[in-house]
């Protein structure tokens, strides 16, 4: 049982004791090194090109958390950082007026997005959620929301609740993912008060399995928010752009009324967007007020063109595909060579996750934290608590080296916890 050795990760260490004077907790949210594994992943990276990351301590990584997920071309993608610099150089990107990117862009999302008719572009994918519910209620008139899957940390709906009166959520009910029977109840009890259905149309829960939909449940939650006159809601944040150009909702042909996009569509460059039906989304023109200093500002609309651009022209979620499911494949076949070590492998070629929820629950969480110190230590970026993303520019030979890695770590596991 061959352990690989540990990082050096000195400099992260030395610049998030300093960071602890300077920044509450020194690293907020899901960068926090609790959210991976103490002492063993950097805190500090210096650099990323492709799809390799080096971190300040001259760590070099494949990665496969993609930032998070806005990262569907590369790090440093000259030709959408060219288009961006040359906006920014010759014409300028914040005004006090917008400029006509916001029409060239919205035009393109109507094409590719089964529900765009209007455009509503903003920031963050929190900002495009709650503005989403905002839009929903306007209206609808209605306030209550069904919501299933992570839609960000405003106040309606992020997981923790410090901070937060329950009067700001107490009309925000829960169900999960594939379980249609419980939405059916709960509409039973609040159906005719719900302005908004929010949800993930492919199911990647936080620390979980991934789930693609059962035959009839998108179909069901759509008859059901027809049937109570509730607005539909597809958080398209992380789907959009990576399982099809137009979004889960035109992989498995379920239209919602409302979408929200975000991430892999301008490959890092901060922007979001709201989009639906026209008469939904006419409520912002009149019944609400969505503004910010920065929301029109043109980097991000000139990133998500060129970006949209380039994947067209280089067919490139057709390669991640190819190349996602090959990857699977052999994946899942380590998986069945190690049966002791209760890997589950979930989700689909361009989003997955490996977990350990099979086998003895007393070690479950020993042997995920095992399998991924290994790989993090072999160099490869994945997180226990996060699924994977592939991105344009990971190679077949890393891809190969993954493999290997994943094959290493995984007897690893299997021998230390083959009693």
């Amino acid at each position: 049982m061959k352990e690989a050795p540990k990082l050096n990760i000195k400099r992260s260490i030395e610049l998030f004791e300093e960071a602890k004077t300077l920044v509450p907790g020194g690293v907020l949210g899901a960068r926090k090194p609790g959210d991976f594994i103490m002492g063993e992943y950097p805190i500090f990276l210096e650099y990323g090109k492709g799809s390799r990351l080096i971190d300040v301590d001259g760590n070099e990584f494949i990665d496969f958390l993609c930032g998070y997920g806005p990262i569907i071309l590369g790090y440093r993608e000259d030709e959408v950082d060219d288009a961006v610099i040359r906006q920014i150089k010759d014409k300028g990107f914040c005004f006090s007026l917008t400029q006509p990117y916001q029409n060239e862009l919205a035009k393109k999302l109507n094409a590719l997005i089964p529900s765009a008719e209007l455009s509503i572009f903003l920031k963050t994918g929190s900002d495009a959620t709650t503005a989403a519910i905002r839009i929903a209620r306007a209206y609808t008139g209605r306030t209550k929301v069904m919501r299933s899957g992570y839609h960000g940390w405003h106040d309606w709906c992020v997981e923790m609740k410090g901070g937060i009166p329950e009067k700001f959520y107490e009309d925000v009910y829960e169900f999960h993912y594939n379980d249609l029977e419980a939405l059916e109840d709960l509409m039973k009890k609040h159906g005719d008060q719900t302005a908004a259905i929010i949800m993930t149309p492919f199911g990647h829960p936080l620390h979980q399995k991934m789930q693609t939909p059962k035959p009839g449940f998108l179909e069901g939650v759509r008859k059901l928010a027809d049937t109570y006159g509730a607005v539909l809601v597809y958080d398209e944040v992380r789907t959009c752009f990576r399982l099809r150009m137009g979004g889960a909702q035109e992989l498995y042909g379920v239209k919602p009324d409302l979408t929200v996009l975000g991430k892999g569509m301008a490959n890092g460059y901060a922007i979001s967007v709201v989009c639906g039906k026209t008469d939904v989304m006419m409520a912002a023109a009149s019944k609400l007020f969505i503004s910010s200093t920065f929301f029109p500002n043109s980097d991000g609309y000139i990133a998500a063109l060129k970006v949209i651009e380039i994947m067209e022209r280089e067919k490139v979620l057709d390669q991640i595909w190819e190349k996602g499911e090959r990857l699977l494949k052999r994946i899942q076949g380590i998986i069945d060579r190690y049966p002791n070590t209760g890997a589950e492998l979930t989700g689909v070629a361009p989003m997955f996750h490996v977990t350990f929820t099979k086998g003895n629950p007393e070690t479950q969480r020993d042997r995920r934290t095992d399998f991924y110190t290994q790989m993090i230590r072999k160099g490869f970026f994945f997180t226990p608590h996060h699924h994977a993303y592939l991105s344009y520019r990971h190679t077949e030979e890393d891809l190969d080296l993954t493999v290997q890695a994943m094959d290493e770590s995984m007897a690893y596991v299997s021998e230390k916890y083959k009693g």
